[in-house]
């Protein structure tokens, strides 16, 4: 019953434990079953010759709880609400531990039907008073999984077939580091002998633990390309997120995977496609004919795609900044879509769609008004959590936006205060490439007045550098002329007739797409926000700096960009 009880439940749980923080104890019903079934499955188990001590509560429970048909195991059975489920535990029926991991069963079966109800039933003092009631019957767990897991990293080695390998990494291998790299030595060893549902499953779990095993995905990855497999949709699906998650880039098997999964999207529902396309945005790949078919199926179905679907695929399109064909008739969709509905969905959500529709170069007036209210944005000023400044940043970037690329928006905007960098917007470990650049950048002016490094601009964005040349080609003080990317500039003097303000921006591994030359979304929206602030740009892509071994090279490159951005400015 325990094991249904978890399978059922576990959705209800958690968001639980999120609502009342006192009950965090619950997880450990799940612990409990692993530990119980693994006692009670096989009299020849080691685990089965505890110390006296240990087996006492297991051997009362068998002792003292058979199954009895009782009238409230019937009210149970038969409740066809929530209410009558949690007057169980308000009346004057004494409900023991099994009966109340029935009543949590047929709870979450109720609400699988109503999920509208979830919200209320969490808040409810009945609910928690039944999340106690389970959590009080399983007071050895924690000795019993412990003696479990003791057993199980002595004996590892004694494995031999593939499903009990999958088995014990799934159910037990996340609670114990020590045993889980053993696993993951054992898999190595094994690995040949799985089929598609089994490498399935491992991906799957390393992806719900992020466990980034390069050497477990290698193999996989090499398994997956070489043998004849026939992958069903479900699988496929699970490799794609597994891939994604783990950003595991591997050529051959996002080929395949794009390949299999464009000739079964007849079958694929929108909440599949969803699935799929934020599975290759985040691998990063973009398969054009596959994203092609991810756009036809949205305006396929456009009467019947569900927001939370569509919104998926416009944010995957956007971080690949993926346009397509039918781009017209696509954006009308989302926009009608939206409409109505943006001011309803989350906040942070709200910000992430207008931010996609801003990188796709796709975003209407009303919707940048919608975000840059002050009502609305002052819910993220100064925010403190990860999350909050991600979603601020962004917002940054739909000011700039609006500022940069909207010449009639007529507001509102962020506050000067608000777009001022924070101590933050420079607060980054330096890589290999930027730490590179700023030395030869600083030969290369030769005293600090020349030009500015590691700027950070009022849009969100930071600059490598930024030097002023004069009609002539020469370096001016950049500080002492106005800058009106800064959102505190510090001189006063207008640039002279003739000038040209560079940019130098520098692109990273991470900013591409997967075996591509083509910059992110997000990278995309940078570049475009400093070419409309007045900026000639210095593009310095990491797969050209890496051909350069000298500093002379080095420094030559620089300034051969350099002249080409001032000729290119000129030929216009």
């Amino acid at each position: 019953m325990a094991a249904h009880l978890v399978k059922r439940c576990t959705c209800l749980l958690r968001e639980a434990a999120r609502q009342a923080p006192a009950m965090a104890p619950v997880g450990r019903l799940r612990l409990a079953w692993v530990a119980h079934k693994t006692l009670t499955s096989s009299a020849t188990s080691p685990i089965s010759h505890l110390p006296g001590s240990l087996m006492e509560p297991v051997e009362k429970e068998r002792a003292s709880t058979p199954y009895i048909e009782k009238q409230v195991d019937h009210l149970i059975k038969k409740a066809t609400r929530p209410e009558e489920l949690l007057e169980l535990l308000g009346g004057s029926h004494d409900l023991d531990s099994n009966q109340a991991a029935m009543v949590l069963i047929r709870l979450s079966h109720l609400l699988s039907e109503k999920p509208e109800d979830k919200g209320l039933l969490i808040q409810d003092a009945h609910f928690h008073q039944l999340l106690c009631l389970l959590n009080s019957q399983e007071q050895h767990s924690q000795e019993l999984l412990a003696e479990l897991l003791t057993h199980l990293e002595r004996r590892w080695t004694e494995i031999e077939d593939s499903h009990t390998l999958v088995t014990v990494m799934m159910k037990v291998g996340h609670l114990s580091e020590p045993l889980m790299n053993r696993l993951e030595d054992k898999c190595l060893e094994l690995v040949e002998h799985f089929g598609p549902n089994e490498l399935r499953k491992v991906l799957v779990m390393l992806a719900a633990q992020s466990r980034r095993s390069v050497p477990l995905l290698r193999a996989i990855s090499y398994h997956l390309v070489q043998k004849p497999f026939s992958l069903t949709k479900d699988v496929l699906l699970d490799v794609a997120y597994a891939y994604g998650k783990l950003s595991f880039h591997q050529t051959q098997v996002s080929q395949r995977l794009a390949t299999d999964l464009l000739s079964l999207m007849p079958s694929l529902t929108s909440g599949e496609v969803a699935h799929c396309a934020k599975s290759f945005a985040l691998l990063k790949w973009l398969s054009l004919p596959l994203f092609e078919a991810f756009a036809q199926h949205v305006l396929n179905r456009a009467q019947d795609i569900t927001l939370p679907h569509l919104c998926s695929v416009l944010l995957a399109f956007a971080r690949l900044n993926f346009h397509p064909d039918q781009e017209d008739q696509f954006f009308s969709l989302v926009h009608e879509k939206l409409g109505s509905e943006l001011p309803g969905l989350e906040p942070a959500l709200q910000v992430d769609l207008v931010w996609a529709l801003c990188v796709l170069q796709q975003a209407r007036e009303a919707e940048l008004q919608a975000v840059l209210h002050p009502e609305f944005h002052i819910q993220f000023l100064g925010g403190k959590s990860q999350k909050d400044q991600n979603t601020f940043q962004k917002l940054l970037h739909i000011n700039a936006t609006a500022l940069l690329e909207y010449p009639e928006y007529s507001g509102p905007l962020l506050p000067a205060s608000a777009v001022a960098p924070g101590p933050s917007a420079l607060d980054r470990k330096v890589t290999p490439l930027q730490k590179e650049l700023q030395e030869t950048l600083k030969g290369l002016l030769g005293s600090a007045d020349k030009g500015s490094l590691e700027v950070a601009t009022q849009y969100g964005w930071v600059l490598d550098a930024e030097v002023l040349l004069d009609s002539d080609g020469e370096f001016l003080p950049v500080r002492d002329f106005v800058a009106p990317h800064l959102a505190q500039p510090t001189g006063s003097q207008s640039p002279p007739p003739g000038s040209k303000r560079l940019a130098f921006l520098r692109w990273e591994f991470p900013n591409f797409n997967s075996r591509s030359k083509d910059l992110l979304g997000r990278f995309v929206l940078a570049r475009r926000h400093i070419v409309a602030a007045g900026f000639l740009i210095v593009d310095v892509p990491f797969y050209e700096w890496l051909e350069l071994k000298s500093e002379w090279q080095k420094g030559a490159y620089l300034k051969d960009k350099m002249r080409k951005a001032v000729a290119e400015e000129l030929a216009k």
